[in-house]
């Protein structure tokens, strides 16, 4: 393949000037979707069933056991009280409902809704009289639309969003706490439910019960909620939802507590994972310096939502790129490059791969950070997934550097480590690490030193691997490949080489070509 569609096809994944719109972002969006795959605790706590924690209900055998005539029978008991006349029958009633709902395996969500008992669960949450039914009710519907979805939309359309709404404001917190949970699972099912609650005000009547002394927990599964508002793009929430939630968001992100900043940080990776227009939102807030000291907490559950944030904002224009960088993340991502943490590593590789897509004073600002020899680094040392993002990093460098910081790349072991990872077996790296040689020998043209630079590829082993890329199952693996031998290691080049190797008394040892290669 010609080096220059290559190079094409690289800028029109990242945040290049000139390029389609709606192919700008197309590469950042794809390696979202594979980095959340990675995030299976935040994909699972979308939804939460709120299990009982009593003793004497996880000892009972009628809640222990997977015996299905014993939750029929449970059932049965369960119908005859909920609609029953009588208010103590009517709490019994909810209240094995929500023990049976509060099952840690396989709790018989489809059967409590085809026994026709949300209709009666509903219909309670507006006993104002009796806060202990009303309490059990919101309960079992909570637990109920944490299912699937078709269990959520069997809560909504019983008609449960407006009364949860109305609960809200309860005096009861724990029935308040309720209400926030259940609009949680209801929010988290998707964006149609999520605007559906929007339009009905959920918003504020949520950031009403925000207040200096709520309880932790009361404000924990609030920020939950929230963040559940903000989540999917298909569509994107409403800017006047996103404008309205954004400094209550800020707020709850000055917080301590741990959970509370990692849904929180969830809430802003959601909002920045879209169009330049809506980053422009949140980092109008200020919020910036704020995410980038999050980087350096303790606790991974809030470092990896803050860094995807980062990792969102700085795929964006140069102008936010740059507002991240003002804001000290540079600083920061060093050491998040040597996390223990793999993910951590390839998130922040990431985070790099977008700032060295931008010019030229950017990537200095890369270089002067220190972010060269930790790259280098999960070059030669990280996981596959991790070096594939280091790859990219190296080849948007290579594309937007000056010659002096592409000879400073190389000189830091960036060449030898590329040229090592030729081998593997995804044909779309090789194709990216063969644009970055490319790019490396039009640096090298540009000094009059192709030839010196021929010789140290060789002598590193790179020249062999191009080689044997000429059998490549992927025909455009083996056309890179085949063009650059054929424009920069031909019979005539080599001639070249013989002469100026002779000529020059150009000695390489292995360990130090780099070093010595000074183009």
């Amino acid at each position: 393949m010609p080096t220059e569609n290559l190079t094409d096809k690289r800028m029109a994944k990242f945040k290049n000037k000139g390029k389609e719109l709606s192919r700008q972002r197309e590469r950042r969006a794809a390696e979202c979707v594979e980095l959340r795959k990675a995030q299976r605790v935040e994909s699972i706590m979308k939804k939460r069933n709120i299990s009982t924690h009593s003793d004497e209900e996880l000892l009972s055998p009628e809640f222990t056991t997977d015996n299905q005539q014993v939750i029929s029978a449970t059932i049965q008991e369960v119908i005859a009280n909920v609609n029953s006349d009588c208010p103590e029958r009517q709490t019994k009633g909810c209240q094995t409902a929500r023990k049976l709902l509060s099952r840690e395996r396989n709790p018989p969500l489809k059967e409590i809704v085809e026994a026709g008992l949300l209709a009666r669960f509903v219909e309670f949450l507006g006993r104002n009289d009796d806060p202990t039914l009303q309490f059990e009710a919101a309960w079992s519907l909570t637990n109920v639309a944490s299912g699937t979805s078709w269990h959520t939309q069997q809560v909504v359309e019983h008609g449960a969003v407006p009364a949860f709404i109305a609960l809200l404001a309860s005096p009861m917190l724990n029935i308040s706490e309720q209400a926030v949970w259940a609009l949680g699972n209801i929010a988290g099912d998707g964006p149609a439910y999520r605007d559906a609650l929007i339009e009905c005000n959920v918003i504020p009547a949520l950031l009403a019960r925000l207040a200096p002394d709520a309880p932790v927990g009361y404000l924990r599964n609030l920020t939950w909620t929230l963040s559940n508002l903000c989540r999917n793009k298909n569509p994107y929430p409403p800017i006047s939802a996103v404008q309205q939630m954004l400094p209550s968001l800020v707020q709850l992100l000055h917080l301590t507590d741990k959970s509370i900043l990692s849904d929180a940080c969830w809430a802003i990776s959601y909002l920045t994972d879209g169009p330049n227009e809506r980053m422009d939102i949140v980092i109008k807030t200020g919020i910036l310096p704020r995410l980038v000291e999050l980087l350096g907490f303790e606790e991974l559950a809030v470092v990896t939502p803050a860094l995807r944030s980062i990792g969102n904002i700085v795929s964006g224009s140069d102008l936010q790129t740059q507002a991240a960088i003002d804001a000290g993340v540079l600083n920061t991502l060093p050491q998040l490059m040597r996390h223990p943490k793999p993910s951590v590593q390839k998130e922040a590789a990431w985070a790099v791969s977008n700032v060295a897509a931008g010019p030229c004073q950017q990537i200095q600002q890369l270089i002067t950070c220190g972010l060269l020899p930790p790259l280098i680094n999960l070059l030669q040392n990280g996981d596959f997934k991790t070096q594939r993002e280091a790859v990219w990093a190296v080849t948007n460098y290579t594309s937007g550097g000056t010659v002096d910081q592409v000879v400073q790349l190389v000189q830091s072991g960036g060449l030898e480590a590329i040229l090592n990872l030729l081998q593997v077996k995804d044909a779309k790296t090789v194709l990216v690490i063969l644009d970055a040689i490319n790019n490396i020998f039009l640096a090298a043209e540009k000094m009059g030193e192709t030839e010196k630079l021929c010789l140290v590829v060789e002598e590193l082993g790179g020249l062999d691997k191009i080689e044997q890329l000429q059998n490549h199952e992927n025909n455009t693996v083996y056309r890179a490949a085949q063009n650059l031998i054929e424009k920069y290691f031909s019979e005539e080049y080599e001639e070249c080489l013989k002469t100026e190797a002779t000529e020059t008394s150009f000695v390489f040892q292995t360990p130090e070509v780099q070093r010595r290669f000074d183009f």
